[in-house]
């Protein structure tokens, strides 16, 4: 076990397909002592059935938590061996319904003192030992179906990759970036018009000298996101975001939320009551972080763009 001692936690699914495979190699064995002809993979379905109900493949897979495809190439497996038989169901005949045959049926008998045997044998093992493995088994299942370990290794590994990102002021240095990256969103999705021309072409003139701002997030110190305010004249928002943009390689890493907050924080240092936006539904995770950020749809205005079909707004407290 010394491997595992290196290499720590991050092997568990190692360790506990080796501890699964010694458990299955002495079941294997276990059936043989009781002269039982079953395989261990045969054992939860061979269980339910043994219950005395014939079942459906789907039914016994939502029982045992197993796929169809699994559960249906165990029930092939287990016919040859003469164990089961299927019938078509006589209230439905696309169905095929599953049953223990007579010799299942004897081995319904037959493996009862083997279950006895096994049960004092893991209580033995549980008596010697500190941890009981069952209930952990039982907490460990159930916080995995909450969340998977999966979508925890994401998570933690967007937290990481976040803190790598720094949110800067425009220079001018960054105009080529600030225009490549709005550009490609713009033309993957729609088509550029007049107003994108505007504020790309020239930002300084048309978004800084106006009054506005353009954050930067730099990733491994290269531009790979961008996001402006836009000074409005208009009485109910004192800005626009506008022209924010992320680069595909990089999407996943929070960027986007990073760049948001840090542009609303930013409005509402300038003593801004409301930010204003436009954007289309179609931009599914664009619409779900502006949500996240805390933005609200508002009633159709005026706008110049025509890919626009929702506005949005962010009241700063």
């Amino acid at each position: 076990m010394e491997f595992f001692n290196q290499v720590g936690k991050k092997a568990i699914g190692s360790r506990l397909r080796m501890l699964t495979e010694k458990i299955t190699e002495d079941a294997a064995q276990i059936y043989q002592c009781y002269d039982i002809d079953m395989q261990p993979k045969w054992f939860p379905v061979f269980y339910v059935l043994s219950q005395g109900e014939a079942m459906t493949i789907t039914a016994i897979a939502k029982e045992i938590g197993h796929s169809h495809p699994s559960v249906s190439k165990i029930i092939g497996e287990m016919a040859k061996k003469g164990l089961v038989d299927e019938k078509k169901d006589e209230t439905d005949g696309r169905r095929n319904m599953v049953s223990l045959s007579p010799k299942g049926d004897e081995i319904t008998v037959k493996i009862q003192n083997q279950y006895a045997d096994l049960d004092k044998a893991v209580a033995d093992i549980a008596a010697q030992s500190r941890n009981d493995l069952w209930k952990a088994m039982e907490e460990w299942e159930f916080l995995l179906g909450q969340k998977t370990l999966l979508r925890r290794v994401q998570e933690i590994k967007k937290e990481r990759e976040s803190k790598e990102v720094t949110i800067v002021n425009y220079i001018p240095e960054y105009q080529q970036a600030f225009r490549a990256l709005n550009e490609q969103w713009i033309s993957n999705w729609f088509k550029m018009e007049q107003a994108d021309y505007n504020a790309l072409d020239d930002p300084q003139g048309y978004i800084l000298d106006k009054g506005g701002y353009i954050l930067v997030a730099l990733y491994e110190g290269e531009p790979v996101g961008v996001c402006a305010l836009i000074k409005m004249n208009d009485p109910d928002y004192d800005y626009e975001l506008a022209k924010m943009a992320v680069s595909p390689a990089v999407q996943g890493k929070s960027i986007g939320w990073l760049l948001g907050s840090a542009i609303a924080q930013k409005a509402k240092e300038l003593g801004a009551q409301k930010i204003y936006l436009e954007s289309n539904t179609i931009l599914k995770p664009a619409i779900n972080l502006y949500h996240k950020l805390g933005f609200v749809k508002v009633a159709g205005r005026i706008t110049p763009y025509e890919r626009c079909n929702i506005q949005m707004e962010l009241v700063l407290s």
